[in-house]
């Protein structure tokens, strides 16, 4: 995967990201770009979650979306 698919696909699951995790703002979201590890602090930061907590909802979220990183 090239990095023009990377972002096309990141565009796309922003919105999803966004009705997931609702505490996330739009400038959380461009911090993130996409990066999964981000996503997880992210997550630790707004919801307070210990990060294993984290990278398992992101992990739960993957498989239901189909989403790789």
């Amino acid at each position: 995967m090239n990095k023009d698919q990377a972002d096309g696909n990141w565009k796309q699951l922003k919105g999803k990201v966004k009705e997931k995790w609702g505490k996330l703002t739009d400038d959380d979201l461009t911090v993130i770009e996409g990066k999964r590890e981000q996503l997880v602090g992210k997550i630790q930061e707004r919801y307070g979650y210990q990060k294993e907590a984290a990278e398992k909802e992101v992990k739960a979220w993957e498989d239901h979306t189909k989403h790789r990183w």
